[in-house]
């Protein structure tokens, strides 16, 4: 069974039962106390369960017994809420994200209707348009990123008369009633840069595609993390995502400065790109982690890699978890403060980088 099947199998008969006992459930799906445990911490990092001594229990059991979980109590739900989702189209980052959000809104009966993110501000404003015509209580944003012109974008975003929360999304000065869950990238990148420094880098390559949104964060908490620990920082290639491998000028420059020995470590967002470095570097007889250790930021399929990459894990099914519990207190709870979270990601030690696996932190 998959730990995704067994954490799938370990919520329904906690929702079923209201509380079990880790022991009694690893004698009935034949694993260790130490997997389901994982499961657990997993599980209740999503906002999904709340752990006890000895067990787990549900949101609903947890509350009647009064017993306080890693959150803060969370409001009853509100029988028929409908919350609308709208996430940017293509990307295999967010699968993860949504289901997050499919996760806690099943634990929850709140009903999600999905939508995908338009070209420009003005399909994006038809979408909220058409949601909010359906009728649904809430509004989960993930609009594409660089949304044109962007002082707009904000201004109508704050500006929406129904509870929003961005989700994996930062907004600026135009925030106003907007709530905000996103993953802590910049603490991310420094993880990873960290990381390194401990295995004796003194220079670290950045490698991160333009487009992406998460980007900016990225090079700020790696060039703040480099100053910090007094390492020279750089260089940086921008990976344009129309360019092939094999054609990429920062590939060749990166490849370059790797042979004569300048850099022996880089950071690559994302993992695709990781792996197709692994690939290529290969090609033309160098080796990873000897002639470049690399830390990927995604984990998404770095551990498939052919030297498995250490990676630096946002966590996506938290962040989404965490948008239906903002939103549900937000209804619940009309006058509260209003919430900005980061949730810290963690750094999950492979070959790639040149430390042991085995003694690596999960940082």
């Amino acid at each position: 069974m998959l730990a995704e099947e067994r954490r799938e199998v370990l919520l329904r008969l906690v929702e079923r039962r209201g509380a079990v006992k880790v022991k009694d459930v690893a004698e009935e799906m034949g694993v260790s106390a130490v997997t389901v445990r994982q499961d657990v911490r997993e599980l209740a990092g999503r906002g999904l369960v709340v752990r006890v001594h000895g067990g787990v229990m549900s949101l609903t059991a947890a509350q009647t017994a009064d017993v306080a979980g890693p959150a803060a109590p969370r409001p009853a739900t509100r029988h028929g809420d409908a919350f609308g989702l709208i996430v940017p189209p293509g990307a295999y980052y967010y699968p993860e994200i949504i289901r997050g959000v499919q996760d806690a809104a099943r634990m929850h009966g709140v009903r999600i209707v999905l939508a995908v993110s338009g070209e420009t501000l003005a399909d994006n404003q038809e979408q909220v348009r058409r949601l909010t015509a359906a009728g649904v209580d809430g509004l989960l944003l993930m609009p594409r990123a660089g949304l044109e012109p962007v002082d707009l974008a904000e201004e109508w975003l704050a500006g929406l008369d129904i509870p929003v929360v961005l989700v994996d999304r930062r907004a600026g000065a135009w925030a106003g009633q907007l709530e905000q869950v996103a993953s802590d990238h910049a603490h991310g990148a420094g993880l990873a840069v960290r990381h390194l420094a401990e295995l004796g880098h003194e220079r670290i390559a950045l490698v991160a595609r333009a487009e992406s949104p998460n980007t900016p964060l990225i090079r700020e908490g790696y060039a703040a993390t480099c100053r910090a620990l007094g390492l020279k920082a750089g260089p940086e290639y921008g990976i344009d995502p129309t360019d092939g491998p094999m054609a990429a000028p920062w590939f060749e420059e990166l490849a370059q400065v790797v042979e004569a020995g300048e850099v022996r470590a880089a950071l690559v967002h994302n993992d695709l790109d990781a792996v197709a470095l692994v690939g290529l570097l290969q090609a033309r007889g160098l080796r990873v982690p000897e002639d470049l250790a690399i830390v990927t930021y995604d984990d998404e399929v770095a551990e498939l890699s052919d030297v498995p990459l250490t990676a630096v894990a946002p966590p996506k099914r938290a962040v989404g978890a965490w948008a239906v519990d903002l939103m549900r207190r937000r209804l619940a709870e009309p006058n509260a403060p209003l919430a900005e979270l980061l949730l810290r990601p963690e750094l999950r030690v492979r070959d790639s980088s040149g430390a042991s696996p085995a003694s690596g932190r999960r940082a």
